[in-house]
């Protein structure tokens, strides 16, 4: 009989799981999980193999490499494995540490709290959840409770999450289609401060909800909007929620996205996504003092917001180790010149380039959208794209970019003629420059008239139609 210390009679072998049936992936999917996944992946021809990864770069069998632009919808903050927060993980396991007994004060949540609270002036305390849109649910759980108002406002094409608290205050249809009935909330025009003012003198709003650059099609709220809608939700007795789940952390050459408009202090923030280091899932709501006081107002409420996960000791040691990187590598100011660097280059390439409208965003969160050209040539195939599905031209810019150059990316979203860059914060100079010439060569091809990208574009027609 095999001894609990001892698991090496148990015959499980994870290396000889994956050598035997990790080519069977698609399949198991398809039987067992989201069996649109694979669908979707075999279309767009994204169906690839990566067998490792490591900083920003993916690796397939050939050892041929790939670049990462979109670092796990920004959840890979600091690249794949890091070594310091690989390490850190490794330390936690071997102290066996007693973990979440419910019955203690365990050191980890603490400290990664007080180092959270070091980089977030002005706010006090923070809950642990498990992801990001659990922190969002908590802000909103604790602004409705502390105003005793049932109603909180978003903003249009918002994204907070996709549980049912979250997904409330989420601005795009497609996501809550179906999923009725949802919170009292409302949405409101990012930066329109009459339209915020119009509902909160109604008197029942607990507070907003923003992403200071959404990242939905990467729009920036307003300048000076942030701090006047926190006056004006302050003096109707709401308050301001920062979502900075995908935008804190450093991505937009700040710690938090809110922190480039002086005089912002939001009584609530979220983040999540980078905080995990990419390997344990890890959320976090900062509040202020009074907020947290109101809340657990005694100790017949010591436990009346938790989270069975929360704060357990291999996610807290990931965070940790993350914002030790973060201020010794002095990571965010290297996403503030990689950024500007990135944006600049490709600013430039607007005047050169009739199919490219706009290149917009902060640090390494950058947004490309494509629109009508002008020449008659081009209008006409914009017109049958358009026709046939929004969004197509950009999706044709992203298969080459993969299949081609070895680049991953992808849309913005839904019917977006938007490629959102948002890669590891650890990406520099050659890592840019490997972007700029791959998506000059794609956008060379797609001016020219002809080419693969425009082959690929009456393949995604058809497909577009068919399923209509």
């Amino acid at each position: 009989m095999t001894s609990t210390g001892d698991m090496t009679g148990t015959g499980f072998d994870l290396a000889r799981l994956l050598a035997e049936r990790g080519g069977e992936r698609h399949e198991l999917h398809t039987r067992h999980l989201n069996h649109q996944l694979p669908r979707m992946l075999h279309t767009i021809g994204f169906d690839k193999i990566y067998e490792r990864a490591e900083g920003a770069y993916f690796y397939d069998a050939d050892g041929n490499d790939y670049l990462d632009m979109l670092a796990g919808f920004g959840v890979m903050g600091l690249g794949r494995h890091h070594p310091v927060v690989r390490k850190a993980l490794h330390d936690v396991l071997d102290a066996s540490l007693a973990d979440l007994t419910r019955f203690d004060c365990p050191p980890l949540p603490g400290l990664l709290a007080e180092r959270l609270l070091a980089h977030s002036p002005h706010l006090d305390r923070v809950f642990f959840g498990n992801s990001g849109t659990e922190a969002v649910e908590t802000a909103l759980k604790f602004s409705r409770y502390v105003t005793g108002r049932p109603r909180v406002l978003y903003c249009s094409h918002a994204f907070h999450g996709l549980t049912v608290g979250s997904l409330s205050v989420n601005g795009e249809a497609g996501f809550r289609d179906g999923f009725a009935p949802l919170l009292p909330d409302t949405a409101v025009p990012l930066g329109d401060l009459a339209a915020l003012e119009a509902e909160l003198v109604r008197g029942d709003v607990a507070a907003l909800v923003v992403e200071p650059i959404q990242g939905k099609g990467v729009h920036e709220a307003p300048r000076g909007y942030l701090r006047a809608a926190q006056e004006l939700l302050h003096r109707h007795g709401a308050l301001l929620i920062a979502d900075e789940v995908q935008t804190g952390l450093g991505r937009t050459g700040d710690f938090y996205a809110y922190q480039h408009e002086d005089g912002v202090e939001p009584d609530l923030v979220c983040v999540a996504k980078a905080l995990s280091g990419g390997y344990v899932p890890v959320g976090a709501t900062l509040g202020k003092d009074w907020i947290f006081k109101k809340v657990y107002s005694s100790m017949d409420r010591v436990l009346v917001h938790s989270a069975s996960f929360g704060s357990n000791a291999q996610a807290m040691a990931a965070g940790l180790a993350v914002l030790s990187v973060i201020e010794d590598e002095q990571v965010v100011a290297g996403a503030r010149a990689a950024g500007e660097l990135l944006k600049t280059r490709l600013t430039v390439l607007k005047d050169r380039y009739e199919l490219l409208h706009d290149v917009r965003g902060r640090g390494l969160m950058i947004g490309i959208e494509f629109g009508r050209p002008s020449s008659l040539k081009l209008r006409s195939r914009w017109a049958m794209l358009q026709a046939a599905r929004k969004g197509l031209f950009a999706q044709m810019v992203v298969v080459p970019l993969l299949q081609k150059h070895r680049i991953l990316t992808q849309v913005s979203g839904d019917r977006l003629e938007v490629i959102k860059l948002i890669p590891p914060l650890i990406i520099g100079e050659r890592e840019v420059e490997r972007f700029l010439e791959a998506f000059t060569e794609v956008m060379d091809d797609a001016h020219s008239g002809g080419g693969l990208i425009w082959d690929f574009g009456r393949i995604l027609v058809k497909q577009a139609m068919a399923a209509r």
